[in-house]
């Protein structure tokens, strides 16, 4: 067997739009991961993208055999003022690069970026309770059960469920943030 190059993890950028757009479109389009139904464009990814930087907030691609094999990002959890120390995480995988480690790894950089910017509380909003390699990245990293919302969603012909995962970043709620 042949080994692999290795896989680096790094800041996203403009000429890596048009590659998160086909993992996506992807996912968008014969998975449960996302609730939309019809792809954004690489535009409207990239607004995407620059909203998240703008935040100061990681978006962060997996490169490995000479292109993009997945991607991550953290976003606010909710926008209202209460929630501004819990993120909402998001990792999309290439269908051809799973099972290599991709997920584990994007996943495990932006909580540790996200933990030294000092935020408190990671989510996970995963769509499709039966979406077990989902679950079982998070559950790896530290993510537990925090619910199950009950067919909540419509796509692909059914009702979806969305699993709702939560881990602790830092102190989590043991103190009081600094700020």
């Amino acid at each position: 067997m042949r080994d692999r190059p290795a896989i680096v993890i790094r800041d996203a950028d403009d000429a890596d739009m048009a590659a998160i757009q086909a993992i996506y479109a992807h996912h968008v389009l014969h998975g449960l991961g996302s609730f939309e139904e019809v792809p954004p464009d690489v535009a409207e990814l990239n607004r995407r993208r620059h909203e998240v930087m703008a935040r100061g907030l990681p978006y962060r691609v997996a490169d490995g055999d000479g292109r993009v094999l997945g991607y991550a990002y953290a976003a606010p959890y909710r926008t209202r003022p209460g929630y501004r120390y819990s993120l909402e995480n998001s990792v999309y995988v290439a269908e051809d690069a799973r099972r290599r480690g991709v997920g584990r790894l994007l996943l495990s950089d932006v909580i540790e970026r996200c933990t030294a910017l000092g935020y408190r509380q990671m989510v996970a909003v995963i769509g499709d309770s039966g979406n077990s390699p989902s679950i079982a990245l998070h559950a790896s990293q530290g993510f537990r059960l925090a619910g199950n919302i009950r067919s909540v969603g419509f796509k692909l012909g059914r009702w979806v469920d969305t699993v709702i995962m939560q881990r602790a970043l830092g102190n989590g709620d043991i103190t009081l943030p600094d700020k």
